[in-house]
């Protein structure tokens, strides 16, 4: 798939997601009788507005993001259908069903990738090097499937290597299925020196993995649902990572770099089809990713707003005194100057890397 291709199904993506994302706030909001003053694609001065009833649908000029405009949403106002004057679950719900939005097109996203599959991979151990030492009867064998690495689960064949990788120890404790039981092996040692045909050392999990099950309709369900969660997983995996210090923000990437990661993609796949099929993972994966981050407690963000209502929602409950929601829309703003600063940090870093290299 030609370059240029990638980078504008990447734009489209980006879109996409984002559009799906407000939509989410949009019909929560209408669903409880919330007034939506406006309803935007993309940011920038608009190039396109209609008026239907209260609300004005408006597509600007900058494709970035969007929003959905909601009656006393960082404000009190005296209109009863406000967003202030809801229930407190109706706005909690209002303010969540952009990230579930999120989640419900990254499955879909991924049914369309495993529709085709006729076989899909599973991780079953499937050989032993010769210097492995806990092949046996009472030891890992051959035809087990990992189940899980140091309490971490295995949705995936790529889920095995990649939980290795995290502990640096080389021990690991594994639980595995063998004729439909969980075995648990713990205190695995799982870093082998071998010595190849030339005599050099080299280091090697000592096992191999992989197998495949037929694409049954059932099997096909459950892989959508376990790449889900494992794409879910892989967030908070990257913020114990950043957060530990085992990555930093220079291998952090922002929407320049996810396309041109995108495009990287598409360009190595063997065929248009699987170029696409890549691209659409790609969009699974980013969607669920959008979910995920968004709920983070982080002001401005959806997480923040949640945690705001709750805890404004129990000082009202135990002062009887109605607080101001502009104190918290300062709060957002704030929050949202810093976050737009650090994406044009990892944007223009994004952008560095893309002509260095």
């Amino acid at each position: 798939m030609p370059g240029f291709v990638s980078v504008i199904f990447g734009i489209l993506l980006f879109s996409i997601l984002i559009f799906v994302h407000e939509l989410g706030h949009f019909l929560a909001a209408k669903a409880f009788g919330v007034q939506v003053n406006e309803f935007s694609m993309f940011m920038g001065p608009a190039i396109f507005k209609k008026q239907k009833g209260e609300t004005l649908y408006t597509i600007r000029c900058i494709p970035i993001g969007g929003f959905c405009a909601m009656e006393g949403e960082d404000q009190d106002t005296d209109n009863p259908r406000s967003f202030q004057k809801a229930a407190w679950w109706k706005r909690l719900i209002i303010l969540v069903a952009g990230a579930a939005m999120n989640f419900i097109i990254g499955i879909v996203f991924f049914a369309i990738v495993y529709i085709p599959a006729e076989r899909l991979a599973v991780p079953v151990i499937t050989e032993f090097s010769e210097c492995c030492i806990f092949d046996g009867e009472k030891g890992l064998q051959v035809g087990d499937e990992i189940v899980s690495i140091d309490g971490e689960r295995v949705y995936t064949s790529s889920n095995v290597s990649l939980l290795f990788s995290l502990n640096t120890s080389g021990v690991h404790d594994i639980v595995v299925l063998r004729d439909g039981e969980k075995i648990a092996f713990d205190d695995l040692q799982m870093g082998h020196t071998c010595t190849d045909e030339k005599g050099n050392e080299y280091t090697h999990y000592g096992l191999a993995w992989g197998g495949s099950q037929e694409g049954t309709f059932v099997n096909k369900v459950k892989a959508v649902w376990n790449t889900t969660l494992d794409n879910a997983r892989l967030v908070r995996l990257s913020l114990q990572m950043l957060l530990s210090g085992k990555v930093g923000l220079s291998e952090m990437a922002g929407p320049v770099g996810i396309v041109d990661m995108m495009s990287e993609a598409a360009s190595t796949a063997p065929s248009f089809r699987d170029a696409l099929l890549n691209l659409i993972y790609f969009g699974g994966f980013l969607a669920v990713n959008l979910g995920i981050m968004n709920l983070l407690p982080i002001p401005a963000l959806d997480g923040g707003r949640v945690v705001a209502l709750v805890l404004t929602t129990a000082v009202e409950a135990i002062t009887r005194k109605k607080i101001d929601p502009k104190y918290e829309g300062y709060i957002h703003a704030v929050g949202m100057l810093l976050l737009l600063a650090l994406m044009a940090i990892i944007m223009f870093k994004d952008i560095f890397t893309i002509f260095k290299g």
